[in-house]
C-alpha cells in the first residue's frame, strides 16, 4: 500500500496556481483546479521537461519546452509530442494538509 506524505498546506496553493513538491525523491507537480487539488509526476513523457514551469489552463497543464499538453486530473496526453501518460499520484485532505502518495 501505497504511503501518503504530506507535501503542502491549502493554504499555500489557491485556485489556479501550481507548485512543486517531492515525494520520497521524485518531483511531482501539485496542482489546484476550482478548489480541488491533484498531482503528477513533474515529467514530460516527450523529453523529460519539468512541466510545472509551464502554464495551466483549467485542468491542463502546458510543457514549456515543445508544447505538450497534460490533463493533471489524470495524467492524460491532450496533444502531441507527448506520446504517454504521466503518472499521477492519489491526494487526500487532511484538515489543512495537503498528502500525496502514487496510485
Amino acid at each position: 500500500m501505497a504511503k501518503f506524505i504530506k507535501v503542502a498546506k491549502t493554504i499555500d496553493l489557491t485556485p489556479g496556481q501550481k507548485t512543486l513538491v517531492d515525494y520520497q525523491g521524485t518531483p511531482v507537480g501539485l496542482f489546484n483546479v476550482d478548489g480541488e487539488f491533484f498531482a503528477i509526476e513533474d515529467v514530460c513523457t516527450h523529453d523529460g521537461g519539468a512541466l510545472v514551469e509551464g502554464e495551466l489552463h483549467g485542468d491542463v497543464i502546458v510543457c514549456p519546452r515543445h508544447g505538450a499538453r497534460f490533463d493533471v486530473k489524470t495524467g492524460a496526453v491532450r496533444t502531441l509530442p507527448a506520446h504517454g501518460p504521466v503518472p499521477v499520484y492519489q491526494v487526500r485532505v487532511e484538515g489543512d494538509d495537503i498528502l500525496i502518495a502514487p496510485k
